[in-house]
């Protein structure tokens, strides 16, 4: 395979668990709630993972674990940010410092223990034979398959479904949504939980098929990256996608760039996908300073149904 073809592969493969959490991201955000915790339900997901799958050897079970664990801390934001009304940034803020020292202290007993196995790849035999998409598509593994059937599910649930009209309508304004009998709380607790479970499942797709054991701190940024993506992608599905791969293959360029014996030192190379994040955050939003952004117009405005505007 040649460069760009290895390259693409890559892209796939790192993109993928960015695209997990990114979407899980874009339901949050959505339904009006800020979503900044993606880094610590990440390492929460992947320490969970680990732990489930190095002591039962059950790879279904684990990844139930990992979407459990991190279900739960959904519901935990939700109750804070919708019944409570606290601060939605201090509150993602907290589920990131609090995802990232509990995994550090659950994952001390298997750090560097390699897992039984990784996610199943599926043999599509009659891809292989096309050139370069055979190379790319025949050999992916199941999650990333997953998540390209997710993209195209969300995208017709948010644009296509009464579904997504009513999500939509809460994230924009709840009071109105709550007029026409839209049941706001309810749909902001199920988006956040559903979208927390997808970022913690991004987390064990990072062990299962990127990284194959744990280690503190896996993440190394990536949830702070999905964050920006969300925005990047301006709270679109199909956006996304293109974004993830995008960041996935700055983020794979890095370690190409030293096998084809580059002087640069290895750490400027991996600081590759932060700078672009921010690079292209900067220009986005000086070229769309006078334009919508399509950001949720509720977004990150607690919801008090007594309260008159």
């Amino acid at each position: 395979m040649d460069f760009t073809t290895q390259l693409l592969i890559a892209a796939i493969s790192a993109g993928t668990p960015l695209l997990l959490a990114t979407l899980g991201g874009i339901l949050n955000e959505r339904a009006g709630i800020i979503q900044l915790g993606a880094e610590g339900l990440m390492l929460m997901g992947a320490v969970t993972t680990c732990i489930v799958y190095i002591r039962s050897g059950n790879l279904l079970l684990a990844l139930l674990a990992a979407i459990a664990v991190t279900a739960v801390l959904g519901l935990v934001h939700a109750f804070l940010c919708v019944t409570l009304r606290a601060n939605q940034t201090m509150s993602g803020l907290a589920m990131t410092l609090f995802g990232s020292g509990l995994s550090a202290y659950l994952g001390k007993s298997i750090s560097g223990i390699p897992l039984p196995g990784t996610s199943p790849k599926l043999d599509l035999g009659w891809v292989k034979g096309i050139p370069v998409i055979g190379d790319i598509f025949g050999r992916m593994d199941g999650l990333t398959w997953f998540s390209l059937l997710l993209v195209l599910v969300l995208h017709l649930l948010i644009h296509r479904t009464s579904w997504g009209l009513h999500l939509r309508a809460v994230g924009d304004s709840p009071a109105t949504a709550d007029v026409m009998g839209i049941r706001v709380q309810l749909i902001r607790y199920s988006y956040i939980i559903a979208g927390t479970a997808l970022i913690g499942l991004a987390g064990a797709d990072m062990v299962l098929a990127y990284a194959p054991t744990w280690n503190e701190g896996l993440t190394a940024g990536r949830g702070w990256i999905a964050v920006g993506l969300v925005i990047f992608a301006r709270w679109n599905p199909l956006r996304a996608l293109f974004c993830a791969y995008f960041f996935g293959a700055l983020d794979s360029l890095g370690f190409r760039i030293q096998l084809l014996g580059s002087i640069i030192p290895p750490y400027f190379l991996k600081m590759i996908p932060y700078v672009v994040t921010i690079l292209v955050l900067m220009y986005l939003g000086y070229r769309n300073r006078n334009k919508p952004t399509g950001t949720p117009e509720s977004l990150g405005t607690p919801y008090i149904r007594e309260q008159r505007f």
